[in-house]
């Protein structure tokens, strides 16, 4: 295999500073689904791991929510045996459609990843999402009217998970599996134009660069990291107000003194805090409470999801959570 091809040296270097910070014979996982992108990924950090003594885990998600999903498992399996993995695990992914089959897969993918860093004892997993994959999810949220954190995209580090190509468009990916002259698998889901993510890809980031002009794809990548370093600050100054009040019982004219974006922060962690399920609460959700602290005319509870409910009690917002055998009182 060749290593000094302009693509994988470009890859290698993104990779190499991520490696550092790890201590010899540290495991590694890294999630592999056969395409460019995460192909690429394996084939620099095989390459790279020789520098570091590194122990590598290629980790294949089966989601069989295509058919002959186990023979495209099997496919990358034989091209990562080919790079030189002799750790590969493949999981079973159960997919439980709620609110769409992308989101839904997901979740199921990250159980998957879980699983292994379990089983292997590792504290590090990588994954090859790209450049590409930064700008498709800010204009995804934009249409859904999101905010700063859902706009702000992926971090480069996310606890035990580490995307060191996230400044790198997806050609260099290509580019690079190519020069090793290895052979990926083209998902057929990635040209379903029925998957928003996809006409996003095919359609409307093309267009933009038609009508607007090369660079909207640096351009959006550009966003996400300026809104993530804003809704990281207002995360911390969230967080700080919420280490001084009791969640449960929260004192209005604290956070009446609140600029909204903090207001509505120190609302969810107090909510999840309550018992709502982790990511259930949406800007939806926060209306009527926000209502209650800024527009108040007497209005009776709101409910929201895990049985949380939340009202305003003598110049407090009172939260708590009915067991599903209470009754209304």
């Amino acid at each position: 295999m060749s290593v000094k091809t302009p693509a994988l040296v470009e890859l290698r270097q993104a990779i190499r500073p991520y490696f550092e910070k790890l201590e010899s014979n540290s495991k590694v996982c890294l999630g592999v689904s056969g395409g460019a992108d995460s192909m690429a990924l394996a084939i620099v950090a095989k390459l790279e791991s020789t520098n570091f003594g590194l122990d590598l885990i290629a980790v294949i998600v089966d989601h069989g929510l295509q058919e002959k999903s186990a023979e495209v498992a099997a496919f990358t399996r034989e091209k990562l045996t080919k790079i030189g993995y002799t750790d590969v695990f493949i999981g079973k992914a159960i997919v439980q459609l709620t609110d769409g089959p992308e989101s839904s897969a997901r979740r199921a993918r990250y159980k998957v990843f879980q699983q292994a860093l379990e089983t292997y004892s590792a504290t590090t997993f990588l994954l090859g999402h790209t450049k590409n994959d930064q700008a498709e999810g800010v204009l995804l949220g934009l249409a859904r009217g999101s905010g700063t954190k859902s706009l702000s995209g992926m971090e480069a580090v996310s606890g035990p998970f580490i995307r060191p190509f996230l400044n790198i468009g997806r050609e260099v990916t290509e580019a690079a599996c190519r020069e090793a002259l290895v052979e990926v698998w083209s998902d057929p889901h990635n040209f379903n134009s029925d998957f928003a993510r996809v006409r996003v890809r095919e359609k409307i980031l093309p267009l933009l660069e038609e009508e607007i002009g090369p660079g909207i794809i640096d351009a959006l990548a550009r966003t996400a990291k300026i809104l993530r370093e804003d809704a990281n600050a207002l995360d911390e100054w969230a967080a700080a107000v919420f280490s001084e009040i009791n969640p449960s019982e929260i004192e209005i004219s604290t956070l009446a003194l609140l600029p909204i974006a903090v207001r509505s922060r120190v609302l969810r962690r107090a909510i999840y805090a309550a018992g709502a399920p982790a990511g259930s609460i949406s800007a939806a959700h926060l209306e009527p409470i926000e209502a209650l602290v800024s527009d108040w005319r007497g209005q009776g509870h709101t409910s929201l999801p895990g049985g949380v409910k939340v009202c305003r009690i003598s110049g407090r917002l009172s939260l708590l959570q009915q067991k599903p055998n209470e009754t209304e009182k």
